[in-house]
């Protein structure tokens, strides 16, 4: 008898136990914690397009290191292939397309600068060149076609007689940290 009475005590503790989890559970289902279906599911959709928006956001960072490797590669053609070496590669550049267009050129005036923290070098231009309209246009389109890299910065443009224009140019270009 002492064992049936134990075991209807255990039994009784065991289903209050599981009284109480049902209730727990009940409470938590209805409760406004969890909310309603259509809530989880409203979450569950901006969860989903944050998700959707940050891999957007990440997305060109992805191969990064290749990708600078690149740009490194890109930067050190850039520089031997559009920037001289030597101050005289400008002068001999200038000289060239002048006479290509039938520009006479005039004074011409370099300041070179303190070099930069990147191994550049920057030299500014003031020059004067001669020639007729077309010419001078010519002459311009083709400084800023030209393999060198120039950036005009200026144009002054003046008339003299029988035709002739006078072009003052300011000039900018660099040299590479090997001059």
């Amino acid at each position: 008898m002492a064992e049936i009475t134990d075991t209807r005590q255990k039994l009784k503790a065991a289903i209050a136990v599981l009284v109480l989890v049902d209730v727990a559970m009940a409470a938590v289902f209805f409760s406004p914690i969890v909310g309603s279906q259509r809530s989880r599911k409203e979450e569950l959709d901006r969860l989903w397009k944050e998700q959707q928006r940050k891999t957007r956001e990440v997305e060109p960072l992805r191969n990064i290191d290749q990708k600078i490797k690149a740009a490194r590669q890109q930067i050190d053609d850039f520089y031997k292939t559009r920037l001289p070496a030597q101050n005289s590669a400008i002068s001999e550049a200038l000289g060239k397309l002048a006479a290509q267009t039938g520009v006479k050129i005039g004074e011409v005036k370099y300041k070179i600068k303190d070099p930069e923290p990147v191994g550049l070098r920057p030299i500014e231009i003031e020059a004067d060149f001669s020639g007729d309209y077309l010419q001078l246009a010519r002459f311009m389109n083709s400084v800023e076609r030209d393999s060198l890299f120039f950036i005009i910065d200026s144009i002054q443009l003046g008339g003299e007689q029988a035709g002739v224009v006078r072009l003052q140019l300011k000039l900018e270009t660099y040299l590479r940290a090997s001059a």
